[in-house]
């Protein structure tokens, strides 16, 4: 299972997504997204551990 970190133009993240439709989702509703980088497995194991990744994005 592949997760990605959403960055806005100052670095910082502003979102977790699993599929690149959550993506596009979040640039329709206006989220200001620079970069899309996909998460280590590491990091990833995380977010299938705590929840789903819109859990983390308050906009959904």
């Amino acid at each position: 299972m592949n997760f990605y970190s959403c960055f806005d133009e100052k670095g910082e993240i502003i979102a977790r997504c699993q599929t690149n439709q959550d993506i596009n989702v979040l640039k329709e509703m206006g989220r200001p997204i620079v970069k899309v980088l996909q998460m280590k497995n590491e990091e990833a194991i995380v977010c299938s551990l705590t929840g789903s990744p819109s859990d983390f994005n308050m906009d959904y």
